[in-house]
């Protein structure tokens, strides 16, 4: 197997341990010095415990669907889709990785919405979605 397969295979372990609730599994993926930040709260997390401990917990019920991930060699992409308590949150998270971990991590959030009606002749649906308001 080569070098990009086992990163991959590595990214779909940790989302599969986060559906699950594998609290050990979807952390292992992170050096233990690796750096979380969430641009939108301005916060970093710094440290493998730090990571594990501030997602341990999560009084939600979280769901993770992941919709794509692509990458090579250090930079990896996942787009996701995260429900917290049934309610929707698209995120992309930009992992780099050093020696097959996650050296550093962001995490992006963002709130579906609903589709201009402008835009309705231009726009087709994704595969396996329907256009929100349409």
């Amino acid at each position: 197997m080569d070098a990009d397969s086992r990163t991959r295979a590595a990214i779909e372990e940790h989302w599969r341990a986060s559906e699950h609730g594998d609290n050990d599994a979807e952390h292992a993926i992170y050096a233990t010095d690796a750096i979380l930040d969430y641009p939108q709260s301005g916060e970093r997390f710094r440290g493998r415990a730090a990571i594990a401990a501030q997602r341990g917990g999560h009084p939600a019920d979280r769901h993770f669907t992941v919709r794509r991930i692509t990458g090579h060699a250090s930079l990896w992409v996942s787009e996701c889709l995260i429900t917290y308590d049934g309610v929707p949150s698209h995120s992309v998270s930009i992992m780099q990785f050093a020696d097959q971990q996650v050296v550093h991590e962001t995490q992006y959030f963002a709130e579906p919405f609903d589709a201009p009606a402008r835009r309705a002749a231009l726009a087709e649906p994704m595969p396996g979605r329907t256009i929100a308001g349409a």
